[in-house]
């Protein structure tokens, strides 16, 4: 495995202002989701009020593949839409979940969260998949103490969501983070307690549950982002950039 980058106080602090950004920006979008809007317009929000924080918006022009960059500021992923959901002119259905991800570059740091909200009154099913995948994160967040194992945030995650009869998605995983979007070490949604590299205070990481009502089988569309689950059922996903500190980790996505 590749060094996993420790980072200083002064660094954490900078992460910090970028993860208040993406904590802002949820908030934000969050509170203009309801039926009639558009994915897009949603999009546009998020991009002005990063732009009015002297923020850049992560994911606009990111992609492994330059001919196919990320066009958006937003990841937004509608119903049985994991990941990577691209902003359109789409309008969002009562009933409907949408997970929202945002990432935020500041000051040469980055930041990354995300969210899954409810449009108007959901099902008994979506209502608990959302509940569950929140507290897989947060489970996992409680296992990112020095001393401990890189999987034991893993195995958290995945005994909270197998537990509710959920399933993790096994082709994404969280990651590291900091003067990059994506740093080592990997951090998948599934794992073996007491395995994995050891964490270590300044560790920080980007913690994300993508968790699925149905199998954790998912498809990529034609587009190249999209990621779907393959049997057509909801997806939810949740995300915080955590510090790993001596006792609890500091979350720095955290809003409020």
């Amino acid at each position: 495995m590749a060094r996993v980058p420790l980072k200083s106080e002064r660094d954490i602090a900078l992460m910090r202002e970028s993860g208040r950004i993406v904590a802002e920006v949820l908030a934000l979008v969050g509170g203009h989701i309801r039926a009639g809007v558009t994915t897009r317009e949603l999009d546009a929000l998020a991009e002005e009020y990063i732009r009015s924080h002297q923020g850049i918006p992560a994911f606009k022009g990111y992609g492994p593949d330059r001919r196919n960059p990320f066009p958006a500021t937003l990841c937004i992923s509608i119903d049985d839409v994991v990941v990577h959901g691209i902003p359109d002119e789409r309008e969002l259905v009562e009933g409907e979940i949408v997970s929202v991800d945002v990432g935020v570059l500041k000051n040469g740091w980055f930041g990354d969260g995300a969210r899954t909200f409810p449009v108007g009154q959901i099902g008994e099913e979506k209502t608990r998949l959302l509940k569950v995948t929140e507290e897989a994160l947060w489970a996992g967040i409680a296992r990112a103490q020095p001393g401990n194992r890189l999987h034991d945030v893993s195995a958290a995650v995945q005994n909270v969501v197998e537990a509710a009869g959920y399933s993790v998605v096994r082709d994404l995983v969280g990651h590291g983070i900091g003067k990059q979007l994506h740093e080592e070490p990997a951090v998948p949604n599934f794992g073996v307690q007491g395995t994995g590299v050891a964490l270590r205070e300044g560790m920080t990481l980007a913690i994300e549950p993508m968790v699925n009502a149905g199998t954790y089988v998912v498809r990529l569309g034609e587009d190249g982002w999209t990621v779907r689950t393959a049997d057509g059922r909801p997806s939810a996903h949740f995300e915080h950039t955590v510090a790993v500190t001596q006792g609890e980790a500091e979350v720095l996505t955290r809003h409020g």
